[in-house]
């Protein structure tokens, strides 16, 4: 018998709770007599990496390899070979909720960009290409990263243990060449834009490295991917003006209250096997108070994104071309109330799917900015 941490009943912090170990002994000599197994034996020729664990220790999802929160029949499961899916797998191709989640703020920015000028170039088609082949990439080499360094926490917990590293369909090494090769392309695409916009592209590797680690130091670590996430507001702001202004910045902590808010919801899946190995979130800080703080980061993302297009329209839009900016998110929060009415801390389909639901939510704005400028 033994004494192990676990949060029950939605509490912010884990509870003692004593955990007796089965005796498997007794349960095998019952199988022997009768003749029965539950499950097959089997040879064990993996080889433990440095925490000791084996890959054989951590299945994958499915018989072939499909990671547990992913869509079911996404196109890598069906289409791509078989020795690219766990790569694939490894920068999140089967579930590109988390690169709209990265290209929406760039997006953002770059419209912000175009109304606070009136310009809209060839050169803006380009920076928006840019900017999503740029997502794509750098969201894959982001995830690559996570998963290196949390491969040890991912193999403990039963949403992250069929992703490639813990389950063992790639090595760590691996994935780090893997890493470099994305990365490396990204960077080609990043110098096709400003200086300025050059710098800011490279200064965003530092929140990028930091947040695998913020869940180990802070109840916080949602900040420090709304730091990683929204970077893009900034750069193509910059890729399109030349120079960083006070409306990018204050659109950029918009999409960091947004990301508090979305990502607070996604991490209620986890707080359970979280407590158990002591990993940090906002959704176990706040615990039963999360519709309070949820509100909170509406309302944040509503009236800063509101300040930015005010800052960035004010004296150059027609009345009429601002009303219709600052329907985006006045549009964007009751979307956001939706999910707030949909939240069930303890359903994990509904939490995921409203986690998927962000896209349509960042994608609201977008398209009241696209009628502004155009009007």
């Amino acid at each position: 018998m033994r004494r192990l941490p676990r949060q029950r009943n939605r509490l912010p912090r884990a509870e003692g709770m004593f955990y007796i170990e089965p005796d498997f002994r007794v349960l095998h000599t019952a199988q022997c007599k009768s003749g029965a197994r539950h499950m097959p034996e089997t040879n064990d020729t993996s080889t433990p990496d440095p925490a000791g664990q084996t890959a054989g220790d951590v299945p994958a999802h499915g018989s072939n390899g499909q990671v547990a929160d992913a869509v079911r029949g996404n196109w890598v499961d069906r289409y791509a070979p078989a020795a690219a899916r766990p790569y694939l797998r490894l920068s999140r191709a089967d579930r590109p909720i988390g690169t709209w989640l990265l290209l929406l703020p760039c997006w953002w920015g770059l419209m912000l960009a175009m109304l606070h000028d009136g310009q809209a170039r060839w050169e803006d088609a380009w920076i928006a290409l840019g900017c999503a082949l740029g997502a794509w990439l750098m969201r894959g080499a982001g995830c690559t990263w996570n998963d290196i360094t949390d491969r040890n926490i991912d193999a403990k917990v039963e949403r992250t243990r069929s992703r490639p590293i813990p389950s063992g369909q790639v090595s760590p090494k691996a994935a780090a060449a893997y890493m470099g090769a994305q990365a490396l392309i990204a960077l080609a695409i990043l110098l096709t834009f400003n200086g300025a916009a050059i710098v800011l592209g490279i200064l965003a590797l530092v929140p990028v490295a930091i947040y695998p680690f913020a869940k180990r130091f802070t109840w916080w670590p949602q900040v420090f991917l709304g730091f990683a996430f929204n970077w893009g507001a900034l750069l193509a702001w910059t890729a399109h003006s030349g120079s960083l202004q006070w409306p990018a910045v204050v659109l950029y902590f918009a999409g960091m209250a947004w990301t508090l808010f979305y990502d607070t919801i996604y991490a209620h899946q986890d707080t359970e096997d979280d407590a158990l190995i002591g990993v940090k979130s906002t959704a176990r800080l706040f615990g039963s108070t999360t519709p309070k703080w949820l509100a909170r980061f509406l309302v944040a993302t509503v009236g800063l994104m509101g300040l930015a297009i005010l800052l960035s329209g004010l004296d150059n839009l027609s009345p009429l071309a601002l009303i219709l900016a600052l329907g985006g998110p006045w549009a964007m929060g009751w979307h956001m109330v939706w999910q707030m009415r949909k939240f069930d801390a303890e359903d994990n389909a509904t939490l995921l799917m409203l986690f998927r639901s962000n896209r349509d939510t960042g994608l609201i704005p977008l398209l009241f900015f696209a009628v502004a400028l155009f009007v």
